[in-house]
């Protein structure tokens, strides 16, 4: 059974940094894209990184790259998101998910990230 756990968010002020964690476990994810996504209230869901272990790709979309960094450490099966210079906007629930063909069919509980100004 995939299972995908975030870990890592809370309330911080505007300007902080804040480090979130997914660990996963039921099988090797080696050859799969790890991503993470946010959704704020009233907003559809949004790509923000992923990366793909075995080949040590990264991917960012362009409102976080530069303040945000995806990375992994295969023998823990965890995959981070460090989040930098905080703003407000970034408040949202922050979801890690994982997949290996085309759609991402696995997905976290997700974790609450609330910045403060």
């Amino acid at each position: 059974q995939v299972q995908l756990v975030e870990s890592g968010g809370g309330l911080v002020q505007a300007g902080d940094s804040l480090r979130l964690s997914c660990a996963a476990s039921g099988r090797t994810f080696s050859d799969y894209y790890m991503a993470w996504f946010r959704q704020a209230p009233g907003k559809e869901r949004e790509f923000l990184a992923a990366t793909k272990w075995s080949a040590g790709h990264t991917y960012y979309a362009e409102s976080v790259k530069g303040r945000f960094t995806i990375s992994g450490d295969n023998a823990k099966n965890t995959v981070y998101l460090l989040m930098n210079s905080l703003k407000p906007e970034d408040t949202a629930v922050y979801y890690c998910a994982a997949r290996k063909d085309v759609d991402y069919n696995y997905w976290g509980q997700g974790t609450q990230v609330t910045v403060s100004s």
